[in-house]
């Protein structure tokens, strides 16, 4: 089995805590990989190798930082087939959503491309009698991201490249269910150029995270998850002195009027609640149809939502792949099953899905609620799958 370590100081580096936690495929099920999990030592050591790379990053120029970007972008497109299909392996969105995060990635890399503008600071001349006010802006130093399992690469590229841009070094540590991705962002920075320490990868869990967030050296954390953990990030990071940028969980709202083109209405919604599986932060979960329009609106969902192919990600013919794991697929199928017990009409029932020859895959099939109450768990919590 693969085993795959942590990038510290420009090199992969083998873990020592003894701790390994599975990669699954979730087209297959199958333990493809085991990734190493970081002790607070391990932590240290790649904040130390941050906080060394920053003495001499730190006060680089922009053109030198620039320039190792402008290489970096290369890269990452030349490469961008094999990062969507890790992208794939691991988290299982079709190679379609897969190339489409990396894209998405590459518009952040390409803005920290032009950060020179952006770096500069702002005169304000006579705010008072002969006063005169300047701003400059200035690396805070070892900053660390903790990024989620549904954009393995794209949430990682919107943090690290800018990060770096502005003169930072950083530590990321990403999702361990499919963490394959972020070493490959890393590596490929280096081939770019970027001087060993300034970028780190430890994978982990929470031990990892709370790790990051006590480290005296650690300035500021951005983190993309669920609410409660968000909620966890944001106070104790705070707590130890460090800026904190804690991105939760939504309920994204889809409104349809009266006067609506319903076609297009439904062909949003099933877009926009199915694609990826649902695990999307933005995805649209919760539909409410105005008047009228609701019975035809739900039918002309149901009739699209059944004619999606569910599939392989590494099929072409795959409009929608798995869920991330068993348990997350358990989960979801948990809010449909219980939905009717709170009220709901269960109009489509996706929870017996499976793909021939993929039995054990993380599948679960579209599910389509209506008369949904808004004091019932599955409106109340973000489901974060094809439940809509």
């Amino acid at each position: 089995m693969k085993t795959l370590n942590h990038w510290i100081g420009g090199k992969t580096v083998e873990g020592t805590s003894g701790n390994y936690g599975p990669v699954t495929d979730p087209a297959t099920g199958a333990v493809t990989t085991q990734v190493a999990l970081a002790s607070p030592d391990e932590v240290a050591t790649a904040v130390a190798a941050a906080k060394d790379a920053y003495a001499t990053w730190g006060t680089s120029s922009l053109s030198a930082r620039t320039a190792v970007l402008f290489r970096y972008r290369a890269l990452l497109d030349v490469h961008r087939d094999e990062i969507a299909a890790l992208i794939t392996a691991e988290h299982g969105k079709v190679r379609s959503d897969a190339l489409g995060e990396v894209a998405r990635g590459l518009e952040i890399v390409e803005l920290a491309c032009g950060i020179t503008t952006q770096l500069k600071g702002e005169l304000s001349t006579e705010v008072s009698s002969r006063v005169d006010v300047s701003s400059i802006r200035q690396p805070l130093g070892v900053v660390a991201g903790i990024t989620p399992f549904n954009f393995p690469a794209m949430v990682p590229m919107w943090m690290f490249p800018l990060a770096v841009a502005c003169g930072n070094t950083f530590v990321l540590k990403p999702s361990e269910k499919d963490p394959s991705a972020a070493n490959l962002l890393a590596e490929l920075a280096a081939e770019a150029g970027l001087p060993d320490g300034v970028l780190n990868v430890v994978h982990g869990d929470r031990v990892a995270v709370e790790a990051l967030l006590a480290h005296p050296d650690v300035a500021a954390v951005s983190f993309v998850g669920s609410t409660p953990i968000a909620r966890h990030i944001h106070a104790t990071a705070s707590a130890n002195g460090k800026r904190v940028q804690a991105l939760g969980g939504a309920k994204n709202h889809m409104l349809v009027l009266p006067d609506a083109d319903l076609d297009a209405a439904a062909d949003a919604a099933v877009s926009a609640a199915y694609g990826s599986a649902g695990e999307r932060c933005m995805a649209i979960s919760a539909v409410v149809a105005v008047g009228s329009v609701a019975d035809d609106l739900v039918a002309r969902i149901k009739e699209r939502a059944e004619e999606v192919t569910i599939g392989p990600g590494t099929d072409p013919a795959s409009e929608m792949g798995p869920l991330i794991t068993a348990a997350h697929r358990d989960k979801v199928a948990s809010y449909v099953k219980g939905a009717a017990a709170q009220g709901a009409d269960v109009v489509l029932d996706g929870t017996a899905f499976t793909v021939e020859g993929f039995e054990d895959g993380h599948w679960i099939g579209l599910s389509l609620l209506d008369n949904v109450s808004t004091d019932s768990d599955a409106y109340r919590d973000e489901i974060f799958g094809p439940v809509l």
